[in-house]
Order: C-alpha cells, then structure tokens, then sequence
C-alpha cells in the first residue's frame, strides 16, 4: 500500500522539526511542494536529497493526475507546504480530497503532526481559548463584511490569518464592526528573530502599527477576543 504522509514544517525556525518528520522526508519517494526553492532550504540543512516536486494553488489538474498516478504506482509521497502544518487554509486539501475521493482506503494517508501559526500564536496569546473559531484567510471582497459582523458579534475568540499588504485595512474593518475598545491581539513574524506580539485595544494596536510602518511585514495572526457585552436571550 502507498502511503501519502502530511508533514508539517518549520513556520520560520528551521529547528523546529520532529525527528519524525525528518525519516520520513528522507524515505519518501518525491516531497511535493508549493515552493521547490522553499522546502529545499530545509531539505539542505538536513542533508536531505529526495526529490522534490511543485503542488501549489495553480496547479493545473495534470500535476494532479501525476500524482495519483504515482500513488498508484505504489510511490510514497510527503506533502509539505512553504511553512506549518499543510491542508490548513492551504491548497494541499484539494489533493488529500481528490486522493481519498479516488483510493478510498487502498491508499494510506498519515499525518505528522508539526508546527501550525494559529496554534503558536494562540499558545502564547494570553486568552482562554478552551472555545475559538478559526477563519484562515478572509475573503478579500464578496462576504468579507458578513466576517466582520460575525466576528464582532461572537462570544467566543474569534482568529484568522491576515498579509501584510491588507493588515491596515484588516485593523480598521475591526475598527469600524467592533470598535476601538475590543481587545485584539496580532502575531507576526513567529518563530523568526523579529518576532512580535502586539496586544491591546484596536485602536492602540492600529497606532503601534502607524507609529511603526516598518513593522508591517510577514504574514499575521490575528486573535480577536470575544465580545462579552452581549446580554443573553
């Protein structure tokens, strides 16, 4: 039986791989990746040689088809993203669906559990998250302000990822939806030497950012606290 192994990978400090990840990387047959360039960063480091492969959104449906075709042949494969724990608000659930959808159980399909953002930043966060509500990436335009209304309106903590060119805009749409006073708090460069957490109202947190422009790089976690000034019914 082929096996399809989900490895996650470092989010920024190389380091941060299991030494399970690492034999399975090295014994697979072909590591599939967003970014060949990327994973052969972390490849090198380990002195790890197996060939690697582009998957990525763009995509077109013959790579996957390769794929499968591979799997069928009786290949192993590890899947990788750029940086944490692949199929999280990443385009690598597309094939684990079209590879359940097509060998059922033929095919074995095995985590490796690695790093993730969301759980970095929300270890380190500060806030109860026995209850939290992941978005990944919001929508750019049709239904980005149904988001907003609902993560004003949500008791519970309330997270996504943001870019940086669209952070500003992010923070001031949480301005306008869950005013000034709601408590935020927003991760970035994690695991890295600049890495930063950056708690307070939104409006304090959008002036560090003002004050700050330089401090608008890398990808963001953002961790939006509950609102608890909702009465109940």
């Amino acid at each position: 039986m082929a096996t399809l192994f989900i490895v996650g990978t470092p989010i920024g400090n190389l380091e941060d791989i299991t030494l399970r990840a690492l034999r399975v990387l090295k014994e697979v047959d072909l590591v599939l990746c967003e970014d060949t360039r990327v994973t052969k960063r972390l490849l090198s480091k380990y002195e790890i040689n197996t060939p690697t492969m582009s998957y990525h959104a763009q995509s077109k449906l013959a790579k996957a088809d390769k794929i499968l075709a591979l799997l069928e042949e009786g290949k192993n494969l590890a899947l990788v993203s750029d940086a944490g724990t692949p199929c999280i608000s990443d385009p690598g659930m597309l094939l684990v669906s079209q590879v359940r959808e097509k060998f059922g159980d033929t095919i074995s399909i095995v985590p490796i559990p690695g790093p993730s953002a969301l759980i970095t930043a929300l270890s380190a966060a500060g806030v109860s998250v026995a209850e939290f509500t992941f978005l990944g990436f919001l929508p750019h335009k049709k239904g980005r302000e149904t988001l907003f209304k609902e993560i004003a309106e949500s008791k519970r903590v309330m997270s996504f990822y943001e870019s940086p060119h669209r952070i500003e805009k992010t923070l001031e749409s949480l301005e306008k939806f869950c005013g000034a006073s709601r408590n935020i708090i927003l991760a970035r460069e994690l695991t890295k030497i600049y890495e930063e957490f950056v708690r307070g109202t939104v409006e304090e947190v959008r002036a560090h950012f003002a004050q700050n422009p330089d401090r608008v790089r890398g990808e963001f976690v953002v961790i939006v606290e509950g609102n608890f000034h909702i009465l109940p019914k």
